[in-house]
């Protein structure tokens, strides 16, 4: 089917709308735009004459929005952010910009990092920038993509690729593991328990899918970051959960045990793209990403 093109506004409209809209000025607004007053004025009259509404309305000296008003303003702004940042990619691509990732502090230095050489032989055209961020929920200008556990649903203005389910369990130095073939989860709750601040559900979850008590869970401590419970673990202090990914070493190396296997959780790892649509730089990353996760 063929967008009927001739049906929208023209765009010096929208742009002069979204800058009254933002500014509710329509001085400030012909100022960010570098315009006229009346060239603001005549551009959103024509365009509530196309739509047959009222956008704004005089209040004293200024303007406010209408009900219209609101509805559109909230589609401008997705849309012009949406083409800032789809003109921000091409620009940055066209210049052979290494392609920004974004992923929490733990998951980079645990997971993401010890799988570089990897990544680069298998995507040797493909450069990559690694930031630690913390789980923000919007990509901060320059991020092109990010690597996040959440739960759905997803932000209707992101694209996120699914890339593998969550899975958690305790964790513990081996001279912690109860000495019996098959440890009792109980045990657990007679052992010192470490938790992160940012994820207090996760010892209640895991208990309640072994039917254990919650109110019987006893924190010993409780860590700002992942990294620093894992340490703590690492030393014996007690046992921590976390994300089976951000361990595998560990375990593989028997710095850590998992007497009790992990679970999975309700969320995802995912791959947040701004806006609809993936550039073929993010497509390859997640195709490399989805492979190394499941070996």
């Amino acid at each position: 089917m063929t967008r009927a093109l001739h049906s929208l506004p023209s765009l010096n409209a929208l742009r002069a709308f979204d800058a009254a809209a933002r500014e509710l000025s329509i001085t400030r607004a012909a100022e960010c735009l570098h315009v006229t007053h009346g060239a603001v004025s005549r551009q959103i009259r024509q365009l509530e004459e196309q739509l047959g509404v009222q956008l704004f309305r005089r209040v004293g000296r200024g303007i406010e929005l209408t009900d219209s008003g609101r509805r559109l303003y909230r589609t401008t702004q997705e849309s012009f952010s949406q083409l800032e940042r789809a003109c921000n990619q091409l620009q940055r691509e066209a210049a052979g910009a290494p392609l920004v990732l974004s992923c929490s502090g733990s998951f980079l230095a645990r997971w993401f990092i010890p799988r570089l050489d990897r990544l680069k032989q298998d995507c040797p055209e493909l450069e990559l920038h690694l930031t630690a961020s913390e789980d923000e929920q919007t990509l901060r200008p320059g991020v092109d993509a990010a690597l996040r556990f959440a739960s759905p649903p997803w932000p209707s203005d992101q694209l996120v690729i699914d890339l593998a389910p969550e899975r958690i369990g305790p964790v513990m130095h081996p001279k912690l593991v109860p000495p019996v073939p098959e440890p009792d989860p109980a045990a657990l709750l007679q052992l010192p328990l470490l938790q992160t601040l940012s994820r207090p559900q996760a010892w209640p979850l895991w208990c309640s899918a072994q039917n254990l008590a919650i109110t019987e869970l006893t924190i010993g401590q409780s860590f700002e970051h992942l990294n620093y419970m894992l340490e703590a673990a690492l030393v014996g202090l007690g046992v921590a959960i976390a994300p089976e990914y951000l361990v595998e070493e560990d375990l593989r190396t028997g710095r850590l045990a998992a007497p009790w296997g992990f679970i999975e959780t309700d969320a995802r790892l995912s791959l947040w793209l701004p806006g609809e649509t993936a550039s073929p730089r993010a497509l390859q990353l997640a195709q490399w990403l989805k492979t190394a996760l499941s070996r």
